[in-house]
């Protein structure tokens, strides 16, 4: 038998229904066009109001933590917030991981957090937390606007555009929002049947327009950098780019003018066959004699650090030595871990570097003497050669024994890149993945998009992340995960028969967290003992556990052809739909001696181009403290 509702609980309800509705109208009207939504009884309102609007796709998810991951990767898809929703409790506290990352590597992010009503907090009412300010100075913009009520309406649709516009333009850049919704019972109420909703603008207009664009250099700033500073075609210059340096046609037109070398991270889009671009740096500077003779006097920095240890460990010891260090970044973010720049310029990468290309003089640079740009430019050829040789279509592998070539993690990185369409993107996990990604990925002149977890640098939900970027993409979504971090985000693997996208997920497993074989616990601590606590292998197979939850899966036996990796890779994207690869691989041990002997066939080949080259330049400032081990691995976080 069930209970009336009084009459004023009805208009309670009616009123937070028309609340939510205005909220998700006007979230639409911001261009909004994604929805994470997580099964819960606090957040009825604003789920049904979700569900009802047409120009929504609603994706459902069980799981809080791999919702929030997922509408991240959407907005690394499309640049345009998706809204994460969860009901009240730990479920709102699950969506941290995914703001901390959204805040660091600048997503744009709308986190809706249904809550209790005032009297039900701090007495033990179930599934109550405190969640004001739960994600503290993560996200750029928190508000709690209250319980609904009528005096409240014409703040409705102010609210929601702008939870959007903070999370698209905020001043410290695009990021995570968080909007605390609290809600009384009953929760189940008609939009219709209250009076008053605030009506949107004509023409289906957002209430606010914000208005802001690139920023573009500071007054002078260009010029004090040109000549004095060393911004100019007779300094030895570096531009270094990673994610978020702008377009790769400006920064590459820009190292035309220098004639200055591009270490082109992959993330960056500007790793193109130009004889400018440098992808083989984390090799390159494995050689002492190189790292010697060519430090840098000018280091130009544009967008995300790499993730070599070798390459940031270089440019560091350049800066201690003198080397005038310029850091561009478009939100004024102290990017600078080292504390060694010497200018951090607030401005966007791009328009920065269309316009130190139109302040220095001289035209491009011909460099008729092929010094300094050459001898890099010789090194790359000689590491592009060994990486060609090793990993490439005819070679035979680092472990190879045969001539018949195999499969191993660094061929693997390298075949993945080399064979995806232009039109896909490639989300890579942190650890071994993006580092053999960035150390032997191939130049290309239509590059895959390359996208990585790199705010917090963490493994946590990768794969929902790149299921978020598949939701959000036209094109194909292809993951490359390690076994640990596949497991780690298993709860993406849960789907609802309706569910669709086009991501194939390639699960590199050597049976534990290859990296930590890298790092110094490896050589100090008994196997037994290092596996226990860093090694860390899992009893659940990866195959059987993506095949229980009914995703299509493919095997590639370990020792088998890189051909075999190639065409359930090709299955995989031009099938559409979920997908997982599974490929074994070598013990991790046996992975860093694969490491090694690459890396060791790539310094040899550039000590002996080096010692050919010319020297014109000689050795940079303080150059006897610029070497680097040939056995540096430069692993880690």
């Amino acid at each position: 038998m069930s209970v009336p509702t009084p009459a004023h609980g009805r208009e309670q309800a009616d009123l937070q229904a028309a609340f939510a509705a205005t909220l998700v109208d006007e979230w639409v009207r911001g261009g909004v066009s994604h929805a994470v939504v997580c099964p819960g009884s606090r957040s009825t309102p604003l789920a049904l109001a979700l569900a009802d609007h047409p120009g929504l796709a609603v994706h459902v998810r069980l799981d809080e933590r791999s919702a929030g991951f997922t509408a991240l990767g959407i907005g690394l898809a499309t640049g345009s917030p998706a809204l994460v929703v969860t009901t009240s409790g730990t479920a709102a506290a699950e969506l941290h991981p995914a703001v901390v990352e959204a805040d660091l590597a600048g997503v744009p992010l709308v986190a809706c957090t249904a809550d209790r009503p005032p009297e039900l907090r701090d007495v033990r009412a179930p599934q109550t937390i405190d969640q004001a300010r739960l994600f503290g100075a993560a996200v750029r913009w928190f508000c709690d606007p209250g319980v609904p009520d009528r005096f409240g309406r014409p703040s409705w649709r102010s609210l929601a555009s702008r939870a959007v516009a903070e999370a698209r333009t905020a001043p410290a850049g695009p990021g995570p929002v968080h909007l605390n919704l609290p809600f009384r019972e009953p929760l189940l109420g008609d939009p219709a049947a209250a009076p008053g909703a605030p009506p949107g603008r004509p023409e289906g207009r957002p209430w606010h327009a914000v208005v802001t664009g690139a920023v573009p250099p500071p007054g002078g700033a260009v010029d004090a950098l040109v000549g004095s500073s060393g911004l100019d075609p007779g300094s030895r210059g570096l531009i270094v780019a990673g994610a978020g340096s702008g377009d790769p046609d400006a920064v590459l037109a820009l190292a035309v003018v220098l004639g200055w070398p591009v270490l082109a991270d992959p993330r960056s889009g500007a790793r193109r066959p130009d004889p400018l671009v440098v992808g083989s740096a984390d090799g390159i500077l494995r050689s002492e004699q190189f790292a010697r003779r060519h430090v840098p006097s000018f280091i130009l920095r544009l967008g995300d650090r790499w993730a070599s240890k070798v390459v940031n460990g270089f440019l560091s010891a350049a800066e201690s030595a003198g080397a005038h260090s310029v850091v561009v970044d478009p939100w004024g973010r102290w990017a600078d871990p080292e504390r060694e720049a010497t200018t951090l310029v607030r401005c966007d990468p791009t328009l920065f570097c269309i316009e130190a290309a139109r302040r220095v003089t001289g035209g491009p640079c011909a460099d008729p003497d092929r010094r300094w740009g050459g001898g890099w430019q010789r090194a790359e050829g000689a590491a592009r050669e060994v990486i060609r040789t090793a990993l490439g279509r005819d070679g035979r592998g680092p472990g190879g024994t045969s001539g018949e070539p195999v499969l191993d993690e660094p061929t693997l990185a390298y075949r993945l890149v080399e064979r995806l369409p232009a039109e896909a993107t490639l989300v890579v996990s942190s650890s071994m993945p993006v580092r053999d990604v960035e150390a032997f990925a191939g130049p290309r002149s239509r590059p895959p998009r390359v996208v990585a977890n790199r705010g917090a640098n963490g493994i946590d939900g990768v794969v929902s992340t790149a299921l978020g970027v598949a939701l959000g993409s036209s094109g194909p979504t292809v993951a490359l995960v390690g076994d640990l971090a596949f497991l780690h985000d298993v709860s993406a693997l849960v789907r609802s028969e309706a569910q669709s996208a086009s991501l194939t997920v390639v699960v590199a497993d050597n049976g534990g967290g290859g990296i930590f074989s890298f790092l110094e616990p490896a050589s100090f601590l008994e196997p037994a003992a290092f596996d226990h606590l860093f090694g860390t292998p899992q009893a659940p197979d990866p195959a059987d556990v993506a095949g229980g939850f009914g995703w299509p899966v493919a095997e590639v036996a370990a020792g088998a052809p890189p051909i075999e990796f190639e065409r359930a890779l090709d299955r995989g994207v031009t099938g559409g739909g979920l997908s997982v690869i599974r490929v074994l691989l070598p013990a991790r041990l046996e992975n860093v001696a694969l490491h090694r002997r690459v890396n060791d066939a790539i310094v040899g080949a550039v000590d002996t181009t080096d010692d050919h080259g010319t020297q014109g330049w000689g050795p940079g400032p303080d150059s006897g403290q610029r070497g680097r081990s040939r056995d540096q691995q430069g692993r880690g976080s």
